[in-house]
This record gives structure tokens, C-alpha cells and sequence, in this order.
């Protein structure tokens, strides 16, 4: 017989018993409990309870709240528009990059000077002038030769090879998605462009323009974004201006046996009569970059509900596609040294001097306790 107190009933564990049950249908209710839904149920609540002629008066602060909501969204309308307009301004200049990038011009040593080079050549020549003279062995002649052979190579390098490639592995959101079997492809992409679409519908295009490749025969790959900048009938007030609502890929036309979308897969199947086998070929989808050109298909329906994975999948997509459009694109270069992305880890990061403090705080509490509590054991002692 066992004597399990919750099996006979035993008086002194009857409360830890009850307790546990009553934890635990606590810890049920506050999962499946919504307390957003429960703040918006008593703000309702609330407003009924308002008399009449109060809530006559806040319908019509909705009317004008209704009509700066109306001009905030004509403001960003034009915002757009202004960005459009300098937009152009810059394209000479990205054109400009492009043409470095690829190969196709090379700058002139007046466009080559930069700050921070001009210091390094005037610590290095004031560091030649100290070094004295040594005469070299054989194996210092066979390196220097080397050098001189690695300089030869360098100066046969044409533009900035993986220029893209660099920046799409350096950036985060780029990197997850970028592959192994994708970097030769990727390697041959020498320009991002946007073309902006100023009304409708107000959005934006990318375009990727890449070499002449084995992979595939388009020149260039293009992804659009269509962004809405109105509020919506239903929920106006949810206004916070233009956003994405649904993008448009590409068809890429893989030469022959080249697609790195997708992957051939051979399964066993036993048939459920005779027993026997047979091996069956079939093609799945791959993790790739250039899925990137097939976003999940949105319905027009602005309103249209999503299930969570389609939703994932489209929420990804468009933050890809801002990101692009407004940081790397106008600010290429400072993402393929790094630089810009040192400052955005520093901007994730806030210093709180406030917890600082209260450890101070605890740590000389924690001290004076220390001190407290040795008086009376140093009182006993002696």
C-alpha cells in the first residue's frame, strides 16, 4: 500500500494540493486571456456610458480628425514625390558608380584621393625615411620578386569584382537568404537600380543588372513594389503613411539545367499490393536568392486576410526590398566596406544609465548589509 498523501487524503498536504490546481488553472485563464481585447472591450464600455450629447460631440472631432488624417496623407504624397524629383538628381552619380564598379571606366588619380589615404602615404614615406637600409638575404630577394608579381596581377584586376555580392553577405537580412550555390551567379550582378513610380500606382522598382552568364539569359531582373498612401476606409485612423502592399517579381529564364530555384529529389515507393519498388524523380523547390523574384501572390484585396506563413513570407519580402531601395542602394559603397554597418549595430545599442546607477546603488547597499552583519559575529568573538 502506498502512503502518497494526495492519493489518502492527508490533511497536511491537502492546501499544497489545492494550491498547485488552483496555480495551474490560474496559469490556463492568463494564457488563453486577451488583454489587449479586454482594454478595448472597456473603452468601448466607456464610451456608451458617455451621455448623448457628449458623444454627438466626439463624432464630430472624428469628422476633423478624419481630415488631417486626409492632409497628412496628401503631405507624404508629396514627399514622394520630392524623392522622386532628387532621386533623379543622383542617378548620373550611381550611373557614374556602376560604370567603376564594372570596369568600364577607371578614375583618374584626382578622383582617387581620399582623406584618409593622403595620412597613410605621410606615415609611410616618414616611416621610410627612419628605417635604415639592410642588406637583403636571398629569401627577402624572392619575396620582394613575389610582391612585384601579386602587383602585376593586381593592376590586371578589372573594377571592383564581387562588389554586390560583398554587400549582400555583409548585410544580415541579405545573408540569410544568399546561398553557396547562388555566389557564382551573384558574382556576375554589376549594378542595383531603383526606378521610382510616382503615382499610379506610387511604388518603386528594382532592378538588378548582371553580365553576360552561363546561368541565365536575362540582362537584368526586376522586382516592383506597389505602395498604397491613403487611409483606409474601414480603420482610417491606422494611418502612419505610404506603405507596401504587394510586389511584383520576374520570370528568369534558366538556361538548361542552370535553375538553382529548384532541386531534383529521388523518393522510394513501395507498391501496396504487389510489394514492389520503384524510384521516383521529383523536383522541389530550393532555398535561393533568386526566389527573392517570385514573392508570394498577394490578393488585390487590400483588406484580404493572410494565413501567418504567407504573411511571414510577405512581411519579409517587403522590409528586403525598403531596405534596399533606402539604404543600400543610395550608400552602396560604405555597406561593402562595412562601415554604415557598424553604425547601425551602434544604433540598436542604448546605454542605460539608469541601470548602471541602480547597480552602483545595490552594489553599495550589498556592502553596507556586508558591514552590518559582521558586527554582531565580531561582538560574539570578543
Amino acid at each position: 500500500m502506498t502512503n502518497d498523501p494526495e492519493r489518502t487524503g492527508d490533511p497536511s498536504n491537502m492546501g499544497t494540493v489545492e494550491d498547485e490546481a488552483d496555480n495551474r488553472l490560474l496559469s490556463q485563464i492568463c494564457q488563453n486571456f486577451d488583454l489587449s481585447s479586454l482594454q478595448g472591450q472597456l473603452d468601448a464600455h466607456r464610451m456608451e456610458m458617455l451621455p448623448a450629447p457628449v458623444k454627438r460631440r466626439i463624432k464630430a472631432l472624428k469628422q476633423l480628425q478624419l481630415k488631417t488624417t486626409n492632409i497628412e496623407a496628401k503631405f507624404f504624397q508629396e514627399v514622394h514625390e520630392l524623392e522622386c524629383k532628387y532621386y533623379k538628381m543622383c542617378v548620373p552619380i550611381y550611373d557614374g558608380r556602376s560604370q567603376i564598379i564594372s570596369g568600364v571606366y577607371e578614375p583618374t588619380d584626382e578622383e582617387c584621393v581620399w582623406e584618409s589615404d593622403d595620412e597613410d602615404e605621410g606615415l609611410s614615406s616618414e616611416l621610410k625615411n627612419k628605417v635604415k637600409i639592410d642588406i637583403k638575404d636571398e629569401s627577402e630577394i624572392k619575396k620582394d620578386a613575389e610582391e612585384k608579381k601579386e602587383k602585376s596581377e593586381d593592376e590586371n584586376i578589372k573594377g571592383i569584382p564581387d562588389f554586390w555580392l560583398t554587400i549582400f553577405k555583409n548585410v544580415g537580412m541579405l545573408a540569410d537568404i544568399v546561398q553557396e550555390h547562388d555566389e557564382p551567379i551573384l558574382k556576375h550582378l554589376y549594378d542595383v537600380k531603383v526606378i521610382f513610380l510616382e503615382k499610379d500606382p506610387m511604388g518603386f522598382v528594382l532592378e538588378f543588372h548582371f553580365e553576360h552568364n552561363e546561368y541565365f539569359t536575362n540582362s537584368v531582373l526586376t522586382k516592383e513594389y506597389i505602395m498604397k498612401c491613403e487611409p483606409e476606409k474601414n480603420d482610417p485612423f491606422s494611418f502612419e503613411g505610404p506603405e507596401i502592399y504587394k510586389s511584383k517579381g520576374c520570370v528568369i529564364d534558366w538556361r538548361k539545367g542552370k535553375n538553382v530555384t529548384v532541386k531534383t529529389i529521388k523518393k522510394n515507393q513501395k507498391h501496396k499490393s504487389r510489394g514492389s519498388m520503384r524510384t521516383v524523380t521529383k523536383t522541389v523547390q530550393n532555398d535561393s536568392f533568386f526566389n527573392f523574384f517570385s514573392p508570394p501572390v498577394v490578393p488585390d484585396d487590400q483588406d484580404a486576410e493572410l494565413d501567418d506563413d504567407t504573411q511571414a513570407l510577405v512581411t519579409s519580402d517587403f522590409e528586403i526590398g525598403h531596405y534596399i531601395r533606402e539604404r543600400i542602394v543610395p550608400r552602396a559603397v560604405l555597406y561593402y566596406t562595412g562601415e554604415v554597418l557598424e553604425d547601425e549595430e551602434d544604433d540598436d545599442y542604448e546605454e542605460d544609465e539608469e541601470d548602471d546607477e541602480d547597480d552602483v546603488d545595490d552594489e553599495d547597499d550589498a556592502e553596507e548589509e556586508d558591514e552590518h552583519n559582521e558586527d554582531p559575529v565580531e561582538c560574539k568573538q570578543q
